[in-house]
């Protein structure tokens, strides 16, 4: 994934987590909730919600290449790379020495 659509993701998933977080205060604060507790609260959901869209980002720009052999458990997960160093991993993988 290119870096103007890495930050442009990042970007926008801050700005849909200060949307929800904005909602959520809003929300609580026609039941009287003191502004104290409304800032903690809505400072937690933007942390949990940029979190959750940071998470599924970075697993949306990730490649994992595994090994196809039944019982083994190696696999390899990049970002960021070429495409000459994903077929490198991708060989590595695929030929990787096995125990036992």
């Amino acid at each position: 994934m290119n870096d103007t659509r890495h930050r442009v993701l990042v970007s926008g998933a801050v700005a849909v987590s200060a949307a929800l977080a904005t909602s959520v205060g809003v929300r609580l604060s026609g039941y009287g909730v003191p502004l104290s507790l409304l800032l903690a609260c809505c400072a937690s959901c933007l942390a949990t919600f940029s979190s959750l869209l940071f998470r599924v980002i970075d697993t949306w720009s990730t490649t994992t290449y595994r090994c196809r052999r039944p019982g083994c458990d190696f696999h390899v997960s990049l970002s960021n790379t070429d495409a000459a160093e994903n077929r490198r991993w991708q060989e590595i993988a695929a030929h990787h020495p096995h125990r036992g």
